[in-house]
């Protein structure tokens, strides 16, 4: 087979490395051939594409980002985007396509799927909020990046007595807030699943400091407060239908200078959790999604989604991956309360 490799949506480490495995399993064991289709849904989309073979995949398994690059493109929002698609594909001689993404890009080709168009998917967010699958490659790089930064804030919070306040992605599903929270020892860990009282916050921040230690307060960019609604960058919509989120942080460090009296500065993370090199987690985790997505395609086991479930890998139907989002239960919120304002 001809088979075209593609990512979209938001870059993440690991995504080269699941390029590797499907590249250097497919050629060397299926003697498949591949074709890099370039910018996610843009690739295919426009004929877009470079050679994809074993000399293209050496070396980039500890590189973040994607050598195949991305956007944001919906096929959908286009007028015959199916339509080209299936076009460009014939003329490139493209049996089938592997499509690493979350849960826009695996929504595409979901419905692709439907449309009679041959698709594999890998899961790929750092958002960890795709279902049917226990951990999506990019999370693990993402919440030790925002570890490593909490354990830098905490000795300046408290040689200048401050209230930091630590901004992270997350824009449904808190994830990365709670698992960085945690590992991190903040005080006040705020997710989008779960609206919060500044007033409250602004307690465990007192408590915090009537223990003489100064307070970090992790908030998800897409947590909202009990009145209020989520802070957006703007009103624009990409071509999925999201806004651009981004101000949560600052608007809370406002807010709790002016209850509590004391200094509070905010740092926001933004894209530093997506750059860099993967940790050995999403290095093995990405590896082993890629072998598993290549044997998917060799067996023509199509529409399927590769997950990791306990420890194992298996496939999973595209739409049991996009149906819902994957959010943090309210029982493991509860279990990091225990610590805020301690």
């Amino acid at each position: 087979m001809r088979i075209g490799v593609l990512t979209g949506g938001g870059d993440c480490p690991g995504l080269n490395a699941v390029i590797r495995a499907v590249v250097r399993k497919g050629v060397g064991t299926y003697g498949h051939e591949f074709v890099g289709f370039r910018d996610g849904w843009k690739g295919p989309l426009e004929g877009l594409s470079k050679p994809l073979g074993i000399a293209e995949v050496r070396g980039i398994l500890p590189r973040g980002g994607t050598i195949l690059g991305s956007s944001r493109t919906n096929p959908f929002k286009i007028e015959n985007g199916v339509e080209k698609i299936k076009e460009n594909l014939a003329a490139q001689g493209v049996d089938a396509l592997i499509a690493i993404g979350g849960e826009d890009t695996l929504g595409v080709a979901t419905k692709l799927h439907e449309l009679g168009v041959n698709v594999v998917g890998v899961p790929k967010t750092i958002d960890n909020d795709l279902g049917a699958t226990d951990y999506t490659f990019g999370f693990d790089t993402a919440v030790n990046i925002a570890m490593e930064a909490i354990d830098r804030l905490h000795t300046t919070a408290e040689s200048h007595h401050r209230t930091l306040v630590v901004e992270v992605m997350g824009r449904h599903a808190g994830w990365i807030a709670l698992h960085a929270g945690l590992a991190g020892g903040a005080n006040v860990i705020l997710l989008p699943e779960r609206k919060f009282d500044v007033e409250q916050v602004a307690g465990y921040v007192n408590k915090r400091f009537d223990h003489q230690y100064a307070p970090i307060v992790v908030v998800a960019e897409g947590a909202q407060p009990i009145d209020g609604q989520m802070v957006l960058h703007n009103q624009e919509l990409d071509s999925f239908g999201h806004v651009r989120l981004g101000g949560i942080g600052q608007w809370l460090a406002e807010q709790l200078e002016a209850k509590t009296g004391k200094e509070a500065r905010t740092v926001v993370l933004g894209h530093i959790q997506r750059g860099g090199t993967p940790t050995a987690f999403d290095r093995v985790l990405a590896t082993r999604l890629g072998l598993q997505a290549i044997d998917a395609a060799h067996e023509a086991d199509w529409g399927k989604m590769v997950a990791m479930q306990s420890t194992d890998i298996v496939r999973v139907p595209l739409a049991d991956a996009t149906r819902e989002l994957k959010t943090v239960p309210l029982e493991r919120y509860a279990e990091a309360e225990v610590f805020f304002g301690s």
